[in-house]
């Protein structure tokens, strides 16, 4: 009984470490194509958050920790890294080959004492080699889309990022906004107790304070969810989710990035396509199998033998044993899989028709997202190096006529509420740009993304100026 123990023990430790091992391999080869901080292993399933988050959580998180989290942390990309197990069983299913069948009679017709037969399909050792290519290219298209899953998982966390980012700073230019306009109401209400404005001034001063309340409203809500937006792809939750960022908004670089021969760079590097050729690969094997099933004949060698005999030959001893051996063939005559074969085939032919389309997509994708990071850097740039100074000029001379008594308060007021109101609109440029920039480097890491311009804030338009302030 301790024997039999010690077996099964050996069996589930032995089965353990091939299991483990396989999974390493896949996750190695997944850091090998992503180059991004792929774990080493994952361990076994458990809802509660692990300690390397928490230590991660501790500092102030930057963009790159944040990825980091979310690849460790996040559970759908934590479940597709597992389902490579899927693929890999199979082709440890296909590796194999089939067992043999014994049989065994007590008392048969022959009057024997015993009958023992073994049988064995030899074509399968044929066919086996053949499963075993069609099953390693589905993993190795398995582990391209895994690989584009983990691509797309950093752009959409470098995006929401810097959305959090953006917001936190838009909240901040609100908040002084509408300290402007309680400024601009506080001195609309002094000079009508004085007599000095009619009342219609100071109601207008009054709505564009409480309008501007409720846009600070919508900008705090933007932050909130932007902030669980980001929670939600780095998995976090409870005492894990009151992480602080790292740094402000990165100011726009002096030229965007260079982008020499985009096309062929996006067509290389795409992992779209080497899993689409990794299909490709296996329909192409899967084609091979077929025809190969198709005139193989089933070969069925067996061993039989006779114990306990009556009428054994002489010199043998009551119940000796005859010995003998047989080989069958299913000749494929009539049915030689030719249905299967062509629909392999005409599978084959359709994904090189998708290959092809796919290819015209991406270089469409890379120069579509060339014209949308040169916009989006040249707005964001224009914004902050024509538009905002140019405001904080008018904003100085405002100032500079009001202190010579050339204007009211309330000209002075709106001066600053648009240059405000610039600051919001660049705040959101600058956004953009980087989101198109973590596009951009999706693109050149192999998946090309989506850029999703409805999720970009609006800024709060001209309904939210003061009515009346002349």
């Amino acid at each position: 009984m301790a024997i039999e123990r010690a077996w099964a023990l050996a069996l589930i430790l032995l089965g353990a470490s091939g299991c483990a091992s396989g999974q390493a391999n896949d996750l190695a080869r997944l850091r090998a194509i992503t180059e991004m901080p792929v774990p080493t292993q994952l361990g076994p399933v458990d809802p509660d958050i692990e300690p390397e988050i928490t230590r991660l959580l501790a500092a102030p998180l930057d963009v790159n920790t944040a990825v980091r989290v979310a690849i460790v942390n996040n559970r759908a990309i934590r479940a597709t890294l597992r389902e490579l197990g899927i693929e890999r069983g199979m082709l440890t299913d296909a590796r194999s080959v089939a067992n043999p069948t014994i049989k065994a009679e007590l008392f048969p017709e022959r009057e024997t004492q015993v009958e023992l037969r073994v049988e064995y399909q030899i074509s399968d050792l044929v066919l086996a080699p053949l499963r075993a290519k069609v099953a390693q290219s589905e993993l190795d298209e398995a582990r391209y889309r895994a690989a584009a899953e983990l691509v797309v998982l950093g752009y959409r966390v470098r995006a929401a990022y810097r959305w959090v980012q953006a917001a936190r700073e838009r909240l901040a230019v609100g908040q002084r906004r509408l300290d402007a306009l309680a400024a601009a109401r506080d001195a609309a209400l002094a000079l009508e107790q004085a007599g000095n404005i009619i009342e219609l001034d100071a109601a207008s001063q009054i709505v564009g304070y409480e309008r501007a309340r409720v846009g600070v409203a919508d900008l705090e809500l933007e932050l909130a969810n932007r902030r669980e937006a980001l929670q939600r792809l780095l998995g976090l939750y409870g005492e894990h989710t009151d992480w602080e960022l790292a740094e402000p908004l990165p100011p726009i670089p002096e030229a965007p990035p260079p982008m020499p021969e985009l096309e062929s760079g996006a067509l290389t590097a795409s992992l779209e396509l080497a899993a689409s050729r990794s299909r490709l690969d296996a329909l192409a094997h899967r084609t091979g199998l077929e025809r190969t099933q198709g005139w193989l004949p089933a070969i069925v060698v067996d061993y039989h033998a006779l114990i306990g005999r009556p009428d054994a030959p002489r010199g043998a001893s009551e119940g000796g044993v005859l010995h003998g051996g047989g080989i069958s063939l299913a000749v494929p005559l009539v049915n030689q899989n030719r249905g299967r074969t062509r629909a392999a085939e005409a599978e084959y032919d359709g994904q090189i028709e998708r290959y092809i389309g796919m290819s015209v997509d991406i270089r469409s994708a890379a120069r579509e997202l060339d014209n949308r990071i040169r916009s989006a850097h040249g707005v964001a740039r224009h914004l902050a190096r024509v538009v905002l100074p140019a405001q904080r000029r008018v904003l100085d001379q405002t100032l500079l006529q009001y202190n010579a008594m050339q204007i009211g308060v309330f000209q002075l007021l709106t001066a600053e509420q648009a240059l405000l109101e610039v600051e919001l609109a660049e705040l959101a440029a600058r956004a953009t740009y980087w989101t198109t920039h973590a596009a951009y480097e999706a693109l050149v890491a192999g998946v090309r993304v989506d850029v999703d311009r409805r999720r970009e804030p609006r800024s709060l338009d001209a309904r939210d100026q003061p009515m009346g302030a002349h």
